[in-house]
């Protein structure tokens, strides 16, 4: 376990230059059989990031670009006439993957948008009173641009909830940037990138998360930060069971990727933000205080009492 995960850690950054939390988020998300939506501006490396995880375990990876006229059919498929057989057969959408990136996400139309909800919570897709299997592993991994919203459409807070995490890449410092620079001078170097770990491998691995271990400590620690979002006049929509539930499973992540069999506070500490923030409204108080969602939970996790772990 520890070689694998800190090779594909280090191979995704052999492309993804300075931002290994950001590459540890996903790893966490992926092992948790959870999809991401990640959140940024244009040109700081989000579809890199996708295409380097999918290469790094050799998956299928299929990028379809969001826009008003993409049809639902384009991402889960279609039945076509076969004029030999006579019969309807089922032609793949860009969803039938193992990565799937949904670029721009917030430019498709409600329609289209929601023919991923099925897609995200029963990795199946329904057509014609047929069910077609996702291949295993499957992820969505889904960005937009926070900045520009002319031509999009909003995400309903339902498919919000579908997200185990949204993250955000953030500009790079410079030192990072000039070594960016020096990478891209001569090659891509996500041309040269090959597969570190075995899709098989990481079936395992998503069986092996489920087996780390949650104390009753650190199941009230869970709920004490939920209920707080709850009970925050802060918040006017708090965090639904359904985020309890992720953040239970993205720290048990964060804990195997640590090479512990175990969860610790730090590990719900490290995944609070990036899986809760998404999943709040903001009151206006709220708004004036801290601005952001991201700024809010990470005030509650300052006001929480972490428990104290025996040493184990």
């Amino acid at each position: 376990m520890e070689n694998k995960i800190n090779l594909l850690i280090e191979n995704i950054e052999k492309v993804i230059v300075g931002k290994r939390s950001v590459i540890v988020e996903v790893i966490a998300a992926m092992l948790s059989g959870g999809h991401i939506l990640i959140e940024d501006v244009p040109g700081v490396g989000k579809t890199k990031l996708v295409a380097a995880l999918a290469k790094s375990v050799d998956g299928k990876f299929n990028r379809i670009q969001l826009t008003p006229d993409i049809m639902p059919s384009d991402i889960v498929g279609f039945s076509m006439l076969n004029s030999d057989t006579k019969l309807f057969e089922y032609r793949e959408g860009a969803a039938m993957c193992n990565f799937l990136l949904a670029d721009e996400i917030n430019r498709a139309s409600p329609k289209a948008q929601s023919s991923l909800l099925e897609v995200m919570e029963e990795f199946q897709i329904s057509l014609d009173g047929k069910t077609h299997a996702l291949p295993r592993p499957f992820m969505t991994l889904a960005t937009q641009n926070p900045v520009e919203t002319y031509g999009t459409y909003h995400l309903p807070e339902a498919q919000m909830d579908r997200f185990l995490m949204r993250v955000s890449m953030g500009y790079p410092t410079v030192s990072d940037e000039i070594e960016i620079l020096g990478r891209m001078e001569f090659e891509n170097p996500i041309d040269n990138l090959s597969a570190v770990v075995s899709l098989d491998e990481i079936i395992s691995y998503q069986n092996e998360v489920t087996k780390v271990r949650t104390s009753p400590e650190i199941k009230n620690y869970i709920m004490a930060i939920v209920t707080e979002t709850r009970k925050s006049e802060d918040i006017k929509l708090g965090v639904s069971p359904r985020g309890s539930l992720a953040l239970h499973k993205a720290a048990k992540a964060y804990a195997f990727i640590n090479q512990r069999d175990y969860v610790i506070p730090d590990d719900v500490k490290k995944m609070a933000v990036p899986v809760l923030s998404h999943r709040i409204m903001l009151s206006q108080k709220g708004k004036a205080a801290y601005s952001t969602q991201q700024n809010v939970i990470a005030s509650i996790l300052g006001t929480v009492t972490v428990p104290v772990m025996e040493q184990r």
